[in-house]
């Protein structure tokens, strides 16, 4: 798939493209889910990086990908060998935000620049900000933000809301509430990693809520959605694209069809970038592409615009170019706020069928140029 595989390692591969390695090259260092819970989410970010890295031609840039098997002991255990081992110029990868956490502090003070291709904890887009961290994805209550907002203007009065009880489930429904202007008739968190939610349904049911919000990435998701349709509550159903994404919908099957979902991103965005993303990455990998893979892909993308402006050995040269985002993104327009988050488009979609095939379709922008609640927080 790509030129050369160089080395492989008893727990990930090296990657790097043949050719003369350039003095401004760059060495990154991927930490991501690849097996067990969550795997889909870490390989579509990783194959979307990857692509990106193709398409760019360059000869001067090494991945080292590491499976952080969704642990955060080996998360920072694969950190520091890729610091101080691998010496790695940039960090990207995490698709957990209590992962996040565990690693993107020490390594960006130390100096490694880190970019987010998923996970956006509100704690490194307020006090924790860092000029060496970028988020390429969103902060985490953005696409909650919007979920509220649709809920709102959709006319539901009580919610009931839940997530996983993390440091992305609580900024998920604080984002929700954030933008729900109606009553909560109830809000539950529940375990990282769940997959049976019979008590929490049961909930549901006993309650008088006119609708239904959750959070549950992966697998959590697909169990949720599947539990709630056997359950024959008949309530309306929002969440964010994490639960109504590319690699879940089929797994979840018809029971998501009608649900309205928010994304900042959506295979029939009409730009020239998203439809050659769109085109590129199912003839390399047989698959439509996700979320996950079209932020693994802007990532790329944005370090290689970067690379074109400055030296990664110059690293205030390089955080200016970083945060130019001079880049062709999939989502259109993109721009970084203060705190280096996306000020972007969050859509509302709808689950729809096309032929025999789940995906979802843009129905209405929820946010128009949104950006972030902590933005006032951070001291950048």
């Amino acid at each position: 798939m790509f030129k050369s595989i160089k080395t492989i390692l008893a727990a990930g591969v090296v990657i790097a493209a043949t050719g003369a390695a350039h003095a401004e090259g760059v060495k990154v260092g991927m930490i991501t889910t690849l097996s067990g819970g969550g795997s889909g989410l870490g390989i579509d970010v990783r194959d979307g990086f990857m692509l990106a890295v193709k398409q760019s031609g360059r000869d001067d840039i090494e991945v080292v990908i590491e499976d952080d098997q969704r642990k955060p002991d080996v998360a920072v255990q694969l950190a520091d060998k890729m610091i101080q081992s691998d010496q790695v110029d940039i960090l990207t990868g995490i698709i957990w935000s209590n992962l996040a956490m565990a690693v993107v502090p020490a390594a960006v003070n130390q100096g490694k620049i880190y970019l987010s291709p998923n996970a956006g904890p509100s704690q490194l887009a307020g006090q924790g900000c860092n000029p060496n961290y970028f988020n390429v994805a969103w902060q985490n209550d953005n696409l909650h933000e919007a979920a509220g907002g649709y809920a709102t203007s959709a006319g539901y009065e009580r919610s009931f809301i839940l997530a996983p009880n993390y440091p992305a489930g609580q900024d998920a429904l604080t984002g929700y509430k954030r933008y729900f202007k109606g009553e909560l008739a109830g809000e539950v968190y529940t375990k990282l990693g769940q997959t049976d939610y019979a008590a929490e349904i049961a909930q549901i049911r006993a309650s008088d809520a006119d609708s239904v919000f959750f959070f549950l990435p992966g697998g959590m998701g697909i169990a949720f959605m599947k539990q709630f349709a056997d359950s024959g509550i008949d309530l309306p159903v929002v969440g964010p694209a994490f639960s109504f994404d590319q690699g879940i919908l089929q797994a979840v099957g018809d029971a998501a069809l009608g649900v309205k979902n928010t994304s900042q991103w959506s295979k029939d965005i009409d730009n020239p970038a998203n439809k050659a993303f769109v085109e590129s990455f199912e003839a390399e990998y047989g698959r439509l592409p996700s979320l996950y893979a079209s932020q693994g892909f802007d990532t790329a993308n944005l370090m290689i615009s970067a690379m074109e402006k400055a030296d990664i050995g110059d690293l205030d040269a390089f955080r200016a170019a970083l945060k130019e985002a001079d880049f062709d993104s999939v989502r259109g327009d993109f721009a970084f706020a203060s705190n280096n988050h996306p000020i972007q488009d969050i859509y509302v979609r709808e689950v729809i069928k096309e032929g025999d095939v789940l995906t979802n379709k843009i129905v209405s922008v929820g946010l128009e140029d949104h950006s972030n609640a902590y933005v006032d927080q951070c001291g950048m």
